[in-house]
C-alpha cells in the first residue's frame, strides 16, 4: 500500500473511531445514531469495541462478536420458551461464522506470541463486559472468535469479577448477565431438521380416506353441531357437578333435620359415656392420662376455642397426633355438637393415615368405620357416623376440587408439617385463602420439631403451643464410637454395597469413582478439621478410610449382629434410602447364619410403594426369643410408631429429589438428612424404654447437617402442582406460589407452565382445558395421565395400563453380572427388535399373566430373569388405574377400550403422545448413534434400555419418560416412533417460512416436506385434535363415526417407513418468502452487493473487494473488505451467492437492519461524506 494511501486509511479510521466514541458519550438530542443505527456506532475497529470486524493487516477473521439485546426476545424460534421469555437472546444465535471445515491452524504461534495476545484479548474484553454491563438493554455477548475460544480460560475468571456468569458451546463463548444453561439449542448448528418423505401410492391412500372423512363430516354437519351443543351442555354440568361454578344451597334446615342431629348427637354422648365409663375404657384413659399431651388438653382446646389457627409443636412421644383429635371431638360430643362436628386430619403417607386411624378407633372402643375412619387413595373405612376422618394430603385436596370451601367441615388439621412436603405447603396456602371466607373453621397445625414460628408467622401470629415430649433417654453413637466398641476395621474393600450381581455396575461405580459427589463434598471440610486424637490408632486409620458415599451394608450386619448378640431384648429400625437398598440389604442379612435364621430375627420391610396389608406387619409384635428387624425409609421417622423399637441404626442419608430448573432435569439422589430428620431417628428408640441409636457417620459430620431439609416445593418439578392450583380455579399460578411459606424460583414455575402448555394442558392464557381438567382428575403425573386418556380413548388401554404402571414403579428385568448375556437375550426376545422398551415390558407382563393362570409364574419369571415383586406391583397399579378412569367416566367397561390393544404402531403414537416433549433425535452414523435433546444436547442411552445394545435404530426419534444425568445425561427408557407419529400425536405445529415448513417445540424441531404433503399432515393434526376434544366433551361418544379418520391416521403410522433424512444447518432465506418486503436489500438477497458499492461510492470510499474460498464441504465462503474491515458471509453453494451473504452481512452490521432502506443508505452515505471532508480539511491544515 503507497504512504498516501496508508497514511488517508489510517488516518480515516481515527476519524470513524472519534466519530463513534462521539455519539456513544454525547449523543445528539435530536436522534441517537445507537438507537436507530444500532451497529453504526461501531464501525471503527478501536481495540476492545471491534464487534463484527478485523484490520485488514490482521490475519484473516472467520469469526463474530454479537451482543444480544433483550428486545430481541422474539425472534429466537427455535430456543426453549422458558429463555425465550426471560432471558430475550438475540436474532443474530444462528449466524454461523465457522465451518468445522476450517482449522484452528491460522492462530498458531509461538508461546511469546500467545501470551502478548492473550493479554491484549483480556484487555480488550474487560473493556466489552463493562459496556455490557452499562448498557441495560443487553443481555449478553455472543462470540465466535477463536481466539477468545482459546482464551476462555482467563476470559471466565475475568466475566465471574465482574459478576458475570460465562459458558463454552462448541465454537462459541456467551457471557451473560443471567446464569447459562448447560446447553444452547439456539447456538447449536446441528439441532434437528428434518426432511419428511413417505411413498406416494401411501400419500394418495392417506388423502382418499381424508376426502371421505371431510364428506362425511359435510353431510352431517347439522348433526355434529346438535352433538356440539349437547356437548358444551354437558361440560357445563360437568363444571357444576364438579363445584367449578359454585351454587350458594338453601341454608334453611327443617325442624326434623335439626330433631335428628340433635338425637345423634345424643347417641354419639351416652356411647363415649359408656365407653369411658367401662373398665376396658378406664384402663385406657388411664393411658391417656399419661401422656404429655394431657397435661395441655385444656389449654389446647381453650386455644382453639378462641383462635381460628393454632399452631401446636409436640416432641416424639407426646401423643399430640393421636390424643388431639380425640380431645376436639370429645369436647363436641359432651357438649351435644357430635353430629354436627366434622374433623378432617390429614397425613403425609397412606401408612401413617391408616395406621393411626386404627389407632384412635382401638382408644374409643370402637370399629374402624365408625365414629373415626380414614380414606387414601383407593381404598378407606368410613361411614355415616364418621365424624374424624385420617386421610392423606392429596385426598383433602381432590375434595377440595369439588368442594373449594370445605362445606361442613368444622376442623382441619394438618399432620407433620415441618417434613414440608410439597402437598403440605400447597395445602396451606389454599387454607390461608379459605379461613376469610369460613370464620368458624378451625385449622390446627402439627409439627414435631421446634420450628413452629416459621408457621405461626405465615399465619398472622397465630398462638403457639409446644407440648414436651415423652420418650426415655436414648444414647447416641456415632462412627467413631461404633468402631471402638465392636472393634471393627474399615477398609476401601468391605464398604462395597453389594446389591447382588444384578446390579453389579452398582458396586463397580462404587469401586472405581473418580471424581468427588455431591456427598462426599458436603462433608469434606468437616472431615479435615475433626480430631480423633483421643480414639485409638485402628479407629483413626479406619476413619480415614471412610467413604461417605456407601451406605455401609457389611457394618449395619455388624452392628447388627452385635445387638442380637450383646444387648437386650428389643426391635431394631434401621434407616435406609431406597427400595433397592432394603432389597439388597435384606438379601444379604437373609444368607447371614444368625440374622438369617427365622427362629430367632424376624426381617421385614417397610416402603411406600408395598401394599397397606405388608406394611402393616411392621407393627406386629414377634414371638418371644425372636429380635424384629425393619429396614424402612425415612416414612418411619414421623407419624408411624413402632412401639417395640428399641434400636435404632441410621445410615444417614435419605432419596431426595433435587430440580436443575436452569436445565430442566430432575435428579433422584441420596443426600444427607437435617439434624432435626436425625433427632426424630433417633427418637424412635426411646418410645417404651431407654434406648440406644448408632449414626454410622462421624459426630462431626453431623454438626455438619443442616437444621432443616429443603422444602420439597424448592427442589422438585411443579407440573402436578401447577395442574391442581389451575384445578381448583386459583388464579394466576406465579401469584399464588408467591404466597408459599418458601416460594419457588420463577424459573421453576415457568418451566411447569411451558411443560403444560406444550401437553396441551393449558392454553397459552394459562386457563386449564379440557384435557387439563380430566388430567387434574387423575392422581398421576400428567404426562402419565395423558398416556392413559388416549389409550382409553383409541382403544387401546390394557397395555398402555401395563406401561404407565411400569413406568410407575421398577424396572421388572434383572440383569445378573454373571448371567448378563442370558438376561439380555432374554429381553431382547421381549423387544422383538421393536426398538421399545415399553413393547417390551407389555409381551413380558402378558407373558407373566398367562404364566400366572397355568400356576408357572415364579418359573417363568425365573427363566426370563424377571422381578415377581415387581410385576404384582404392576398389575396391582393397573385395577387401580382402571378404577380411577371408570370414576371419572372415561372408561365404561374394559372390553370396550381394548378393540386395537394388539395394534403396536398405534400403542406408539399413544405412547408418543403421553410422553412428548420426552423427544430425542437419533442420527445413525458409521459406527455409533447420535442423540439429541432440546434441552440437554447430546445425550446417551442407559444401559438397561433395549436400544442401547442397538448398532443402528431405524427411527429418526425416540420418546423417553426418564432422563438422568451422572456425568453425562442418560435415557433410562425408550421407545423409536417415526415422523409421522411425531407429526400428528406429537405437541402443537406451526408453520415455518416456506410451504412444507413446519415446526415444533417453538421451533427446535423443524420439518421440511412437499407442500401437500405438508397440507395432509395439518388437516390430520387438526382433525384429530378435534375428535380427542369431542371424545373428552362425551366420553360415550363412538370414535368408529370417524372411521374414515382413523383408517387414514392408522395407516400413515404403520405405513410410514422412515425414509426422510436429518439436514443440519438449513438457512429460510426472506427471498424465498412468499411476501416479499419492500426494503432495498433482502439478506442474501441479489442487491446487497449493488447496495454495499452504493453506499461505498456515495460516501466517497474504494468499491469493496471480495475474497472467495472453498471449505472442504464443497461450499464456499466469501470475504468483503472495504476500509480496512472485513465481513465474512455465511457458506453458500457457489462463489456468486457467498459474495451476496458477505455483502449482507457488511450492510447488516453497518445499519442494524436487515433490510436497509434508501433512507437509510443516503444518511449514512452523508455521514461518511462528512468524515471524509474533515479529513481531507484536516490534512491541508496540517
Amino acid at each position: 500500500m503507497p504512504f498516501s494511501s496508508m497514511f488517508v486509511h489510517n488516518y480515516l479510521k481515527l476519524e470513524l473511531r472519534a466519530m463513534s466514541l462521539a455519539h456513544l458519550t454525547c449523543p445528539p438530542k435530536s436522534f441517537s445514531i445507537a438507537k436507530t443505527y444500532p451497529r453504526l456506532h461501531k464501525l471503527c475497529p478501536v481495540r476492545g469495541f471491534a464487534f463484527a470486524c478485523a484490520s485488514s493487516s490482521s490475519s484473516l477473521s472467520s469469526s463474530s462478536v454479537v451482543v444480544r439485546r433483550s428486545r430481541n426476545a422474539s425472534s429466537t424460534s427455535s430456543l426453549p420458551r422458558i429463555y425465550q421469555q426471560s432471558f430475550g437472546y438475540g436474532r443474530f444465535a444462528y449466524d454461523e461464522y465457522v465451518s468445522e471445515a476450517e482449522s484452528d491452524s491460522d492462530f498458531q504461534s509461538s508461546s511469546k506470541q500467545l501470551c502478548a495476545s492473550t493479554l491484549d484479548n483480556v484487555e480488550e474484553w474487560r473493556w466489552k463486559l463493562t459496556m455490557l454491563m452499562r448498557r441495560k438493554d443487553e443481555q449478553e455477548v455472543v462470540s465466535r472468535e477463536k481466539k477468545d475460544r482459546r482464551d476462555f480460560e482467563q476470559l471466565s475468571v475475568l466475566a465471574t469479577r465482574m459478576g458475570l456468569y460465562s459458558r463454552q458451546y462448541e465454537k462459541v463463548v456467551v457471557f451473560s448477565k443471567v446464569p447459562l444453561p448447560n446447553y444452547r439449542s439456539d447456538l447449536d448448528t446441528k439441532r434437528p431438521q428434518r426432511e419428511v418423505m413417505i411413498p406416494m401410492g401411501l400419500q394418495r391412500m392417506v388423502d382418499s380416506h381424508l376426502r371421505a372423512h371431510f364428506s362425511r363430516k359435510a353431510v352431517n354437519k347439522d348433526s355434529f353441531a346438535r352433538d356440539a351443543f349437547s356437548m358444551s351442555n354437558a361440560g357445563q354440568s360437568l363444571l357444576i357437578d364438579e363445584g367449578f361454578d359454585e351454587q350458594e344451597e338453601p341454608s334453611t334446615q327443617s325442624v326434623i333435620a335439626e330433631r335428628i342431629r340433635r338425637r345423634r348427637s345424643l347417641h354419639m354422648r351416652n356411647k363415649q359415656l359408656d365407653w369411658q365409663e367401662s373398665p376396658e375404657g378406664q384402663k385406657m384413659l388411664e393411658f391417656r392420662k399419661s401422656l404429655p399431651s394431657y397435661k395441655e388438653r385444656d389449654t389446647l382446646l381453650n386455644a382453639i376455642s378462641q383462635h381460628q389457627v393454632v399452631v401446636v409443636s409436640g416432641e416424639t412421644g407426646c401423643g399430640k397426633t393421636t390424643q388431639l383429635p380425640q380431645y376436639i371431638l370429645e369436647s363436641e360430643i359432651e357438649a351435644d355438637g357430635g353430629a354436627a362436628c366434622s374433623i378432617i386430619c390429614t397425613q403425609p403417607r397412606r401408612i401413617s393415615a391408616m395406621a393411626v386411624a386404627e389407632r384412635v378407633a382401638a382408644e374409643r372402643g370402637e370399629k374402624i368405620g365408625e365414629s373415626v375412619g380414614y380414606k387414601v387413595r383407593l381404598e378407606g373405612m368410613k361411614g355415616r357416623d364418621t365424624r374424624l376422618l385420617f386421610c392423606t394430603t392429596g385426598i383433602l385436596l381432590r375434595r377440595l376440587l369439588v368442594d373449594r370451601n370445605l362445606k361442613g367441615t368444622t376442623h382441619v388439621i394438618v399432620d407433620e408439617i415441618h417434613e414440608r412436603g410439597m402437598n403440605e405447603d400447597f395445602l396451606l396456602i389454599v387454607l390461608k385463602d379459605l379461613l376469610p371466607r369460613r370464620p368458624e373453621l378451625r385449622l390446627i397445625l402439627m409439627s414435631a420439631t421446634l420450628n413452629a414460628e416459621l408457621f405461626s408467622s405465615y399465619f398472622g401470629g397465630a398462638p403457639m403451643i409446644h407440648i414436651p415430649g415423652f420418650t426415655y433417654p436414648v444414647r447416641s453413637h456415632f462412627l467413631e464410637n461404633i468402631l471402638e466398641m465392636t472393634g471393627y476395621r474399615l477398609t476401601p474393600y468391605n464398604q462395597i454395597d453389594n446389591y447382588g450381581q444384578e446390579k453389579m455396575w452398582k458396586m463397580q461405580k462404587q469401586a472405581l469413582r473418580k471424581r468427588k459427589t455431591q456427598i462426599a463434598s458436603a462433608v469434606e471440610e468437616a472431615l479435615v478439621a475433626a480430631d480423633f486424637k483421643d480414639y485409638s490408632p485402628r479407629v483413626r486409620d479406619s476413619l480415614m478410610c471412610w467413604n461417605p458415599d456407601s451406605i455401609g451394608f457389611n457394618l449395619i450386619e455388624h452392628v447388627l449382629c452385635h445387638i442380637c448378640r450383646k444387648e437386650r431384648p428389643g426391635a431394631v429400625l434401621v434407616f435406609m434410602t431406597g427400595w433397592d437398598d432394603i432389597n439388597s440389604l435384606k438379601d444379604q442379612l437373609q444368607a447371614h447364619p444368625l440374622l438369617g435364621d427365622p427362629s430367632r430375627v424376624l426381617l421385614l420391610a417397610c416402603h411406600g410403594s408395598m401394599p397397606s396389608a405388608e406394611q402393616k406387619l411392621i407393627f406386629d409384635k414377634p414371638e418371644d426369643g425372636v429380635r424384629k428387624i425393619v429396614l424402612a425409609t425415612n416414612m418411619a421417622e414421623t407419624s408411624i410408631t413402632i412401639n417395640d423399637v428399641v434400636f435404632v441404626v441410621d445410615c444417614g442419608k435419605a432419596k431426595e429429589t433435587s430440580y436443575d430448573a436452569l436445565n430442566n432435569t430432575p435428579c433422584l439422589l441420596p443426600s444427607w438428612i437435617s439434624k432435626a430428620s436425625a433427632r426424630q431417628r433417633k427418637g424412635r428408640a426411646g418410645r417404651v424404654q431407654p434406648g440406644e441409636c448408632y449414626h454410622l457417620y462421624p459426630r462431626c459430620v453431623h454438626d455438619a447437617f443442616a437444621d432443616y431439609q429443603l422444602p420439597e416445593l424448592l427442589r422438585t418439578p411443579l407440573q402436578s402442582l401447577c395442574l391442581q392450583i389451575k384445578s381448583l380455579q386459583l388464579g394466576s399460578i406465579s401469584e399464588f406460589l408467591s404466597k408459599a411459606l418458601q416460594a419457588p424460583e420463577p424459573l421453576s414455575v415457568q418451566n411447569a407452565i411451558e411443560y403444560l402448555k406444550m401437553i396441551g394442558a393449558l392454553d397459552e392464557r394459562e386457563n386449564l382445558t379440557l384435557l387439563g381438567r380430566n388430567l387434574s382428575m387423575l392422581p398421576v403425573e400428567p404426562k402419565l395421565g395423558k398416556m392413559l386418556i388416549f389409550g382409553a380413548i383409541f382403544n387401546c388401554l390394557d397395555p398402555v395400563m401395563t406401561i404407565v404402571a411400569g413406568l410407575s414403579v421398577r424396572d421388572p428385568f434383572l440383569m445378573p453380572f454373571d448371567k448378563k448375556d442370558l438376561a439380555e437375550s432374554a429381553k431382547a426376545q421381549f423387544s422383538a427388535r421393536d426398538f421399545s422398551d415399553h413393547l417390551a415390558l407389555v409381551r413380558a407382563f402378558e407373558g407373566w399373566k398367562d404364566a400366572e393362570r397355568g400356576q408357572s409364574g415364579y418359573e417363568y419369571c425365573w427363566r426370563n430373569f424377571l422381578s415377581v415383586q415387581t410385576l404384582k406391583a404392576i398389575d396391582s397399579l393397573r385395577k387401580q388405574f382402571l378404577y380411577l378412569l371408570k370414576d371419572v367416566g372415561l372408561v365404561e367397561n374394559i372390553e370396550s377400550c381394548n378393540g386395537w390393544s394388539r395394534d403396536e404402531h398405534l400403542i406408539r403414537a399413544v405412547i408418543c403422545a403421553g410422553l412428548f416433549p420426552g423427544i430425542c433425535s437419533v442420527v445413525n452414523k458409521e459406527k455409533s448413534i447420535s442423540l439429541k435433546t432440546m434441552e440437554d444436547g447430546a445425550v446417551l442411552l442407559h444401559s438397561s434400555s433395549v436400544n442401547a445394545q442397538e448398532t443402528k435404530i431405524p427411527f429418526p426419534w425416540i420418546v423417553f419418560n426418564e432422563k438422568m444425568k451422572v456425568n453425562s445425561v442418560f435415557l433410562r427408557d425408550s421407545t423409536g416412533v417415526s415422523d409421522s407419529v411425531v407429526l400428528l400425536f406429537g405437541g402443537h405445529i406451526s408453520r415455518g417460512g416456506l410451504d412444507g415448513h413446519m415446526k415444533m417445540l417453538s421451533g427446535y424441531l423443524e420439518f421440511f416436506m412437499k407442500p401437500e404433503l405438508a397440507a395432509t399432515y395439518l388437516s390430520m393434526k387438526r382433525e384429530l385434535d378435534e375428535l380427542v376434544q369431542r371424545k373428552l366433551l362425551n366420553p360415550k361418544l363412538d370414535i368408529q363415526c370417524h372411521e374414515d379418520l382413523l383408517r387414514a391416521v392408522r395407516l400413515l403410522v404403520s405405513e410410514d417407513q422412515c425414509e426422510g433424512r436429518f439436514v443440519f444447518g438449513r438457512q429460510i432465506s426472506t427471498s424465498s418468502k412468499k411476501t416479499k418486503s419492500s426494503g432495498l436489500a433482502n439478506e442474501g438477497g441479489d442487491n446487497a452487493k449493488s447496495h454495499l458499492q452504493t453506499l461505498l461510492g456515495r460516501a466517497g470510499h474504494q468499491p469493496p473487494s471480495y475474497k472467495t474460498n472453498q471449505l472442504k464441504n464443497n461450499k464456499f465462503r466469501s470475504t468483503v473488505v472495504f476500509n480496512g474491515l472485513n465481513f465474512v458471509g455465511q457458506p453458500c453453494g457457489s462463489k456468486k451467492e457467498a459474495e451476496k451473504a458477505a455483502a449482507a452481512e457488511a450492510l447488516t452490521w453497518l445499519t442494524g437492519e436487515r433490510q436497509p432502506s434508501e433512507k437509510t443508505v443516503e444518511y449514512m452515505s452523508a455521514i461518511l461524506k462528512k468524515s471524509k471532508k474533515k479529513q481531507q480539511s484536516t490534512a491541508r491544515w496540517k
